[in-house]
């Protein structure tokens, strides 16, 4: 397909209650969408690095900058085939994952499209049905999240993820063991400790929990393997694994007993794909990971959790839970309880409802043929 246009569309969509974690306070999610034009075709991708660079060294405004000024023109003119003509083709530019996401995303709906093919197949997903986990950030109170925590089991979520950072730690966990012995629950670290803390997770080791994800520093892979070996609990990687060639070297250094993909971190869905892969030859189990996308990424990412080595509830969530009305539509729903059933229209199932759009957008750019 040859593409013609490439519109950005830098947004900023306020949350119900801000979202909080190891490395801060986000009461809006700032994203960047794309939508690629070409051969009487368009496709939407959307990428979330969030406003400040803290989940990664991207944020929204970057991000917005570097695809308007170096990796649109890359692509606009140019015939591409394939996900990996598209990474080719953007090589040249060091980094930059999620502003390749943007891009990549976009091509995959605007190539499901052309083949009149949900986005799903495509991708090489056997199964229509992907299953979400309940997933809190830190509360004002202990008893809050109690409260939540208990909502979520007896709505019989098959996982409950907690956000866990220096001062929402070990006691949290001690209490919500307490009062849900038999929960399937894991912790979330958003990189906030370092090898000193060994004690503490092995401490943690007593709590039954399902893993650490993404304990220690965002880049590092070589002390994740020394704990790992120091743990009983499997370690998962989130922020580390941006890239094949890091997942590969995390298979080999020992890493992790997990990982969890996510498209706009790892660059794409195409890398995405290569990723679970490599996991699977490797014996590594996977489970799909989201930013608090609108329905258009959200959907990316319930794609991708269909294809086979996915192994754990996704954090997917339904628009209202973070959303008083999602950007996109139709907005993501439960088809039953914790559990998304995708449908069977060409590409990724949603779009941008054009007003909302335009309320939300920060900043706006077309590259390409007006």
């Amino acid at each position: 397909m040859k593409i013609e246009q490439i519109e950005l569309f830098h947004v900023r969509m306020t949350l119900i209650y801000p979202w909080r974690t190891a490395y801060g306070s986000d009461p809006a999610i700032e994203a960047v969408l794309v939508r690629m034009r070409g051969d009487g075709i368009e496709g939407w991708g959307e990428s979330s690095p969030l406003a400040a660079p803290c989940y990664s060294p991207e944020y929204a405004g970057g991000l917005f900058a570097v695809l308007r000024d170096w990796l649109s023109p890359r692509l606009v003119g140019q015939d591409i085939r394939s996900g990996d003509e598209l990474q080719e083709r953007l090589r040249i530019f060091k980094g930059n994952h999620f502003a390749k996401a943007a891009l990549d995303t976009a091509w995959w709906d605007m190539h499901a499209h052309a083949l009149k093919k949900p986005l799903y197949q495509v991708l090489g997903g056997k199964r229509s049905t992907v299953e979400a986990g309940a997933d809190f950030g830190m509360r004002d109170s202990v008893d809050e999240l109690v409260e939540l925590v208990g909502e979520a089991v007896r709505s019989r979520t098959p996982r409950t993820k907690l956000k866990f950072a220096p001062g929402w730690d070990v006691p949290i966990i001690e209490r919500v063991r307490r009062e849900f012995p038999n929960a399937v629950i894991h912790i979330d670290c958003n990189s906030g400790y370092t090898l000193k803390d060994l004690a503490m997770f092995q401490k943690l080791d007593a709590f039954n929990l399902a893993m650490f994800e993404q304990p220690l520093t965002f880049d590092d892979l070589v002390d994740h393997a020394e704990l790992q070996r120091n743990v009983k609990t499997p370690v998962c990687l989130d922020e580390s694994i941006n890239s094949v060639e890091r997942m590969r070297s995390a298979i080999t250094l020992k890493s992790c007993r997990w990982v969890n993909i996510k498209p706009g971190r790892c660059g794409g869905l195409t890398n995405a794909v290569k990723i679970h892969n490599l996991c699977e030859a490797a014996n590594i189990p996977c489970w799909v990971g989201g930013m608090l996308e609108s329905a258009v990424g959200g959907l990316h990412c319930a794609a991708l959790a269909t294809l086979p080595n996915f192994k754990y509830a996704a954090d997917i969530f339904p628009s209202s839970k973070f959303y008083v009305e999602d950007m996109s539509e139709p907005p993501l729903t439960f088809s039953t309880p914790w559990k998304f059933t995708l449908g069977d229209k060409p590409g990724v199932g949603a779009a941008p409802n054009p007003e909302r759009l335009r309320k939300l957008t920060v900043q706006k750019a077309v590259i390409g043929a007006k």
